[in-house]
């Protein structure tokens, strides 16, 4: 950065801002890329959607348990070395889905290399902003990566379609690695900023936070997945989040380092506004996951097709976030998170009855138009308003609370949301067939077994091709239990985002009690995980 003449206003860096803002688009429009060509990647690397939704929801998960030990990272290491090995992690995940050849490389490049990454850079990015612009710029800056974080979404599932449908998948990862080659190529233009606080560690917070998140939202994985020991895990990440709930208030009272600041939950402004975005997130991610799946498995639309239907969705939480960002006036934030949950519950309620009678992405503009307005009102207040009572040395670790909270949510939403579509599929499938007319008592052991592992996850043309040689009324019957059961599934998978949306509606009433945030120019920057 460099210094200006005394008595002058410093010059605004336009190409480290741009660079900054790209790195922001790659880190957003990643899990898009990836949801609207789950069919692409199960057929190239002849894996199930269940193991690629398994995937999806790893990669939040890594990112939400290890962001506040990312942030930590980068104090004691240097935010500029910070962001580096984030942007070269994210670049091994691009890199290793261009060449994958299996979901293995997948899960462990990808979701795992990927997610660490993400959970550096995000951090490091905050104070790598704070510390290399000021005054304006740095407002203009920060404008500049929301802007950047906001067009990702809206466009990622469009332009992954596209470039899916046209191209490869692949290519789209491609395109990521690419983009932070240009940013790396700028890393000189980036002056570290140096970290004067406390540098000891809290190990024991940071271990109990990971195996919360991480013991809750594995055991959905492995439950989805039909594996063992899923009561344990989940008991473990309950156990593991109350035990560092006391590990934090005690280390508090004993004055020592703590991962967080169990204090800031003390603000009822930062409280109900941190499970706001958590469920938010929960809602976002049950909806990524689910409609992707629903397009292309069940429609049989190509990631272009299914990238174009998702665009009400998107678009309209692009646009409404702007809008009502920039013309709340004195509505208060209460009230538009209010009505944001409101249109969310409305648009999933109109959405359910639709979906067994979809036979085209058309029927779920109207809804999705709906849920997506909804969101985008959300998204438009809740970050300034949790951060709102926090003063300016706090707000990093604050933001930091609110990023992993809302990784936790999305990462929740899309494993919770894809565990129950899949137990509501073996379950209608078990279920059709023990009362088929047509299949002889062999056969339907024989189809409920092999339903429960695969076919759930087929389209009728795929499993059709897997039939080849069985009885015509067999066949027949096969397909019509695959046809039946699969959107009901759907309807009930969609209950996720409902019930979160529900919940968001009483914590809104609950919102409007509270007196309305202060206006606090320390969280202008604040909103970059969000």
């Amino acid at each position: 950065m460099t210094t200006p003449p005394a008595g002058s206003a410093p010059t605004l860096d336009r190409r480290l801002a741009i660079l900054l803002a790209m790195a922001m688009f790659v880190l957003v429009v990643d899990t898009s890329f990836m949801n609207v060509s789950i069919s692409a990647v199960v057929a190239d690397l002849d894996t199930t959607v269940s193991g690629v939704q398994s995937a999806i929801a790893l990669e939040a998960l890594v990112s939400a348990a290890f962001i506040l030990i990312g942030s930590k990272v980068g104090d004691l290491a240097g935010r500029k070395r910070a962001y580096v090995l984030g942007l070269l992690a994210y670049a091994t995940g691009a890199v290793a889905m261009m060449l994958a050849q299996s979901l293995t490389a997948v899960i462990i490049f990808w979701a795992i290399i990927g997610g660490l990454g993400a959970s550096l850079l995000l951090p490091s990015m905050q104070s790598l902003i704070h510390g290399n612009f000021t005054g304006g710029n740095q407002v203009k800056v920060y404008a500049l990566v929301g802007a950047s974080a906001s067009i990702a979404a809206a466009v990622g599932p469009l332009l992954g379609g596209f470039i899916t449908t046209y191209l490869s998948w692949r290519v789209a990862f491609g395109l990521e690695a690419l983009i932070i080659v240009v940013v790396l190529s700028g890393i000189k233009l980036v002056k570290d900023v140096q970290y004067t606080g406390d540098r000891s560690i809290d190990l024991v917070g940071a271990g109990l936070s990971a195996l919360a998140m991480g013991g809750i939202v594995l055991g959905i994985l492995v439950w989805q997945e039909g594996g063992e020991a899923v009561g344990a895990l989940i008991a473990l990440g309950g156990i593991a989040l109350a035990a560092l709930v006391w590990w934090l208030l005690r280390r508090k009272r004993q004055g020592k380092p703590v991962l967080l600041d169990p204090d800031l939950f003390r603000l009822p402004l930062f409280r109900v506004g941190v499970s706001q975005q958590t469920l938010q997130q929960i809602t976002l991610g049950a909806a990524m996951i689910t409609l992707p799946i629903f397009l292309q498995m069940v429609l049989e639309y190509d990631a272009m097709a299914a990238g174009l239907s998702l665009a009400p969705l998107s678009l309209s939480m692009f646009a409404m976030a702007l809008l009502a960002g920039k013309r709340a006036g004195r509505r208060r934030p209460a009230t538009i998170v209010l009505v944001g949950f409101t249109l969310v519950v409305i648009g999933i309620l109109v959405l359910i009855p639709i979906v067994p009678r979809a036979t085209s992405g058309w029927y779920l503009v109207l809804p999705l138009l709906v849920v997506g307005s909804g969101l985008g009102l959300l998204v438009s207040q809740l970050n300034n308003y949790t951060l709102s009572p926090i003063t300016e040395e706090r707000v990093s670790e604050a933001a930091g609370v609110n990023s992993a909270a809302g990784s936790f949510g999305l990462s929740f939403g899309l494993a919770f949301a894809g565990g129950v579509m899949l137990a509501a599929l073996s379950l209608g499938f078990t279920a059709q067939a023990d009362a088929s007319t047509v299949l002889s008592p062999a056969e339907q052991t024989q189809v409920a077994t092999a339903l429960e592992e695969d076919a759930e996850l087929m389209s009728n043309t795929a499993l059709e091709e897997t039939l080849v040689g069985q009885p015509e009324d067999v066949q027949a019957e096969i397909l019509r239990i695959n046809t039946e059961v699969r959107p009901r599934a759907l309807q009930i998978a969609l209950l996720v985002p409902l019930l979160a949306g529900l919940v968001g509606v009483v914590n809104g009433v609950r919102m409007r009690r509270l007196p309305d945030p202060q206006p606090n120019a320390a969280v202008e920057g604040a909103s970059l995980g969000g």
